[in-house]
């Protein structure tokens, strides 16, 4: 029988986040695919894990993957981890797991911490929709048009970023998304010195202005403004009907997402119209 890749969150600052099974499973395998085996070693010390480490990232995953495939296929455990937070989010490790999944090979998941959702669950934005974007484009030129794709967007938005481009992404998100327009950042989560902003991104931009930054950050963007509609739903519901080629019932479904009402209310608001209609 083949052995299992185990895809084991570790923590994103406090080392204290490591799970009781996170633990066990990295002191029962066979082998840890890391990103930064140094960087890991520290962590495996801590807790006192002998097992061994190889490394596993951006630059040598693909090549790295038929090797670990054929110790998985031996019968061998192996576990896969990043730096911090959960490996394969915006960190290496979806091609290692998309290699075991078409090879048969099982893959389980320890889960735990996740930077996105830490600085989600104490942001105070609404989290029943949001969407991760990944690390903002380092030039300006792509990162505006990254942003410009996202900036009527109707749900919060979450991007990672570093230190050094912080202060520039913020002016362009204030440019293309408006200053008032809410974000909250993150910064440093579980460590010692974690902070969270939140207001808009003027003041944010001044805020980090009068320190240096540093640490892995999230940016919690809020959802825009949405725009009320200039005509009432009577007006909507007539103006749809006159332009012709929509059912009622397509022209109620388009007014009701239109206004943020319910098909309901649309649908009892267009009686009378119809009514008129058949005199």
């Amino acid at each position: 029988m083949s052995g299992i890749l185990y895809v084991v969150a570790t923590p994103i600052g406090n080392l204290e986040d490591m799970s009781y099974r996170a633990v066990r499973i990295l002191s029962e395998v066979a082998l840890i695919a890391a990103e930064d085996t140094r960087h890991s070693r520290r962590l495996l010390d801590h807790y006192g894990i002998k097992s061994r480490l190889i490394s596993c990232h951006e630059h040598n995953e693909q090549e790295r993957s038929v090797e670990l495939i054929a110790r998985l296929q031996a019968g061998e455990d192996v576990a896969l981890i990043s730096d911090a937070g959960t490996p394969a989010i915006a960190d290496p490790g979806y091609r290692l797991v998309r290699a075991c999944r078409k090879a048969g090979v099982e893959v389980a998941c320890v889960p735990g911490c996740n930077a996105m959702i830490a600085g989600l669950s104490i942001s105070g934005l609404p989290t029943d929709s949001f969407r991760f974007a990944g690390f903002l484009p380092s030039k300006k030129g792509l990162r505006q048009k990254f942003i410009a794709q996202f900036s009527a967007a109707d749900h919060t938005l979450v991007f990672y970023e570093t230190p050094h481009r912080l202060l520039a992404a913020l002016g362009d998100l204030a440019e293309l998304c408006g200053p008032e327009r809410e974000i909250a950042v993150g910064r440093e989560l579980t460590k010692k010195h974690e902070e969270l902003f939140l207001g808009s991104l003027a003041a944010a931009r001044a805020h980090f202005e009068q320190k240096t930054i540093k640490g892995e950050l999230v940016l919690m963007l809020a959802a825009g403004e949405k725009e009320l509609p200039q005509e009432t739903v009577e007006e909507a519901l007539q103006r749809l009907h006159a332009e012709g080629g929509l059912s009622w019932k397509e022209i109620v479904k388009r007014v009701a997402k239109e206004h943020g009402i319910t098909g309901s209310d649309v649908y009892r608001r267009s009686l009378p119209l119809r009514n008129i209609e058949q005199l």
